[in-house]
């Protein structure tokens, strides 16, 4: 009858622990507490507050309508080695969610030997037998934790918490590195303008050194205007080799951030009116759903909730299965009969009494790092915010500035032409032509600046709200702990990770 009672006493603890498989000692999670303001205080003409679902989505950069753009930002994520490093980020991520899920179920392994022995015939702990036997073995041997205090499923919740992590950071990273292709984009192409302009300065400034030089020659101006016109081309000659050396610059940048050699990679100069679109913000409370950053700091704050759980576990008993079962002998072949097998089940419980304080310590470390991640969390929350008002501020103003400034340089051509018509009337000096000169191409120089100016705060408005992402984007918690590798989500049609 011992038989009978055992079997019925391992059928007793198996329905006590699935009843107490459903305990779970990680605090009840709610996202950190923050107040969103009902509307942005910088919006204006330039920056509307019309509703998220008017926001940019996807290919956030095509709305400045540009395709050499549009062609240099498919390629950062085609061959940008920094995102190929953020994408194997993620990739880990995945496989250690998985890792963890993978407690969840049991375990089982298969054990085989062979061995022939000679024990010592001095041997203290010597038996009854031969002195040479063989050992033949063979059988399975299995694992499994029971998840009486939830610490297994909260190791798994916070596995799946960090791979979303990871994949809002590795939005975060091309986020990072689409915006300052653009920008760096962006500044090229307005120092073309630079150049474009230098260039029409010198000829102008050419043709004022043959006046100065011909009324020399007739004795109408003396040879110091001759030397301020000379003066004057030669400096506009060596803004153009300034200019020049930082456009290479930034050529060599937009080269790296496409995953192309310097030495090799050429984008030519183009004359081209960059769109400045007028970006839509949206609602404030749409900023906590479109920002990756928030929502890795959320995922992360959610991990470091469920760790809290894991630490209380450790306070109570830790209980196994792991059963095994086998045939084996003393070297003879007839392995497989029933007086060879051999069988073991049972429960296996453990809890260390005395570890100087350990458990304390790693909950009190469990809940200061939630507090940590929460205050993190508050912290990129109002950073957003900082982001998004000061994009929106540099839009608007800058927008203003770009007017006042336009009519700044058709006053300051109209009078560097008044000064030429007196120059050559001989009613004044080269002088007053220098000084004319100078002001109009500051004015000219600073409008290029501005729009450039104007073009990056659209950029960095985007990115600011979040840029093409949405935290629909996040994966599953499923799919985080369930796709190992991109060939499995493309064999699965599986959404790609953002």
């Amino acid at each position: 009858m011992r038989p009978a009672r055992s079997w019925s006493w391992v059928a007793s603890l198996s329905a006590i622990a699935v009843g107490l498989a459903g305990c779970d000692l990680a605090p009840a999670y709610q996202p950190p507490n923050l107040t969103v303001p009902a509307h942005y205080q910088e919006v204006g003409a330039w920056t509307p507050a019309t509703p998220a679902d008017a926001a940019p989505r996807g290919d956030w950069w095509t709305l400045f309508g540009d395709p050499t753009l549009n062609a240099l930002e498919r390629q950062v994520d085609q061959a940008n080695p920094n995102l190929a490093a953020a994408v194997a980020s993620y990739d880990a991520s995945r496989a250690y969610a998985a890792e963890a899920a993978s407690a969840l179920y049991p375990s089982l392994g298969a054990l085989g030997t062979t061995s022939f022995n000679r024990q010592s015939v001095r041997r203290p702990t010597r038996g009854p037998g031969p002195n040479e036997f063989g050992d033949n073995a063979l059988g399975l041997a299995g694992f499994y934790q029971i998840d009486f205090w939830g610490q297994v499923r909260n190791e798994v919740a916070a596995g799946r918490a960090q791979a979303q992590a990871s994949a809002a950071n590795l939005a975060v990273a091309r986020l990072g590195l689409q915006a300052e292709l653009a920008n760096d984009y962006l500044i090229l192409r307005g120092l073309d303008a630079q150049l474009n302009l230098l260039d029409q300065t010198v000829i102008a400034y050419e043709k004022a050194v043959e006046l100065t030089t011909a009324r020399h020659s007739g004795g109408a101006s003396s040879g110091l205007d001759v030397d301020r016109a000379m003066t004057q081309l030669a400096s506009a000659k060596a803004q153009i080799s300034d200019v020049a050396g930082q456009r290479a610059l930034y050529e060599h940048a937009i080269a790296s951030l496409i995953g192309q050699s310097a030495s090799d990679f050429r984008l030519a100069p183009a004359l081209m009116r960059v769109a400045i679109p007028a970006v839509p913000a949206g609602l404030p409370s749409t900023l906590l759903q479109r920002r990756p950053d928030i929502a890795a700091a959320e995922r992360q704050a959610y991990a470091a909730n469920r760790a809290i759980g894991v630490a209380k576990a450790a306070f109570f008993p830790n209980v196994t299965l792991a059963p095994g079962g086998g045939f084996q002998n003393n070297g003879e072949w007839s392995l497989f009969t029933i007086p060879n097998s051999y069988w073991t089940i049972g429960p296996q419980l453990a809890l260390p009494l005395f570890e100087g304080g350990l458990r304390h310590a790693q909950l009190a470390a469990a809940e200061a790092q939630f507090r940590v991640a929460s205050s993190t969390y508050r912290a990129t929350v109002l950073k957003a915010f900082q982001q998004v008002e000061d994009q929106l501020a540099l839009a608007n103003h800058d927008a203003q500035e770009a007017i006042d400034e336009a009519q700044a340089v058709k006053a300051a051509q109209a009078t560097t032409n008044l000064s030429l018509v007196r120059y050559r009337e001989g009613a004044t000096n080269y002088l007053e032509v220098v000084v004319a000169q100078t002001a109009e191409l500051q004015a000219e120089q600073t409008a290029l600046s501005l729009e450039t100016a104007r073009q990056q705060a659209s950029v960095n408005l985007v990115v600011a709200l979040g840029g093409g992402w949405s935290r629909a984007d996040l994966p599953s918690p499923g799919e985080a702990s369930r796709l190992r590798d991109p060939d499995t989500a493309r064999r699965e049609g599986a959404r790609p990770a953002p």
